[in-house]
């Protein structure tokens, strides 16, 4: 719901280090600027189409899992991306980004009228130094959005994305399969003229992609995590393969 005076003057938030509105989540957008926080624990790769393909922190490798959120809702990895941080308020567009409005998920366990956790107006009516933060932290994600956006036009221009499943095969035989996502090519980015790297580099991207690339290998310790915690965890650690994904017959 849009956030107002009239609507929320008496709302507070208290949001603690509860994640367990993320536990059916098994994979979340990531900006541009979180990629070497990210890529030290977590698979980033890419997702979508298009003009709509974006950067993706893998949390699962199963859907509507995530192996990042305990049994107590709390966060597993260290770093917490920045789209989950940001909950329970998110901005809203109706006019292709011209114009953000603020909102709150009014059903987040959280949000109260009891006075737990942080107001977001004062007595008078007026903005909390809170929802002041809360703001500031939304445009700045938006602004890195809009720079992620950058990042994933160019790359999907130069024809560097190709389509990826990942095989992980556990102990016992049995077979698990995640594809539908994407990750930049190594042949096809050598390939590139130099002017074309050049410009990768100036740009910061190239950083980026190298990044994105080596935090693949983290695709075999997130699947290891479905056996954390159980008896012959150690027996069922995946085998990970990873391979373009085939085209459609």
């Amino acid at each position: 719901m849009p956030v107002s005076r009239q609507s929320h003057g008496d709302l507070s938030v208290k949001t603690g280090n509860n994640f367990s509105f993320a536990r059916e989540v098994n994979s979340v957008p990531l900006m541009a600027a979180e990629f070497s926080n990210a890529a030290a624990e977590y698979a980033v790769v890419f997702a979508g189409e298009g003009d709509n393909i974006i950067p993706v922190v893998l949390l699962g490798v199963r859907d509507g899992e995530n192996l990042y959120v305990n049994e107590d809702g709390s966060w597993a990895g260290r770093y917490v991306p920045a789209f989950l941080r940001r909950y329970p308020f998110v901005f809203s567009s109706t006019d292709d980004g011209a114009n953000f409005t603020l909102c709150v998920d009014e059903e987040f366990e959280g949000c109260n009228r009891k006075g737990r956790g942080e107001r977001l107006f004062d007595g008078d009516g007026e903005r909390t130094l809170y929802l002041q933060n809360v703001l500031g932290f939304l445009q700045a994600y938006q602004v890195q959005f809009q720079r992620t956006q950058a990042l994933t036009k160019r790359l999907n221009d130069l024809g560097l994305f190709e389509s990826m499943q990942a095989r992980f095969t556990l102990r016992d035989g049995k077979l698990l399969m995640l594809s539908g996502f994407l990750a930049v090519n190594r042949d096809r980015l050598k390939a590139l003229s130099g002017d074309q790297l050049a410009e990768l580099a100036q740009a910061d991207d190239l950083e980026l992609i190298y990044l994105h690339l080596q935090s693949m290998r983290h695709l075999s310790s997130t699947a290891e995590r479905m056996g954390a915690g159980s008896v012959g965890a150690k027996d069922e650690t995946p085998e990970l393969d990873t391979a373009p994904e085939p085209a459609d017959a």
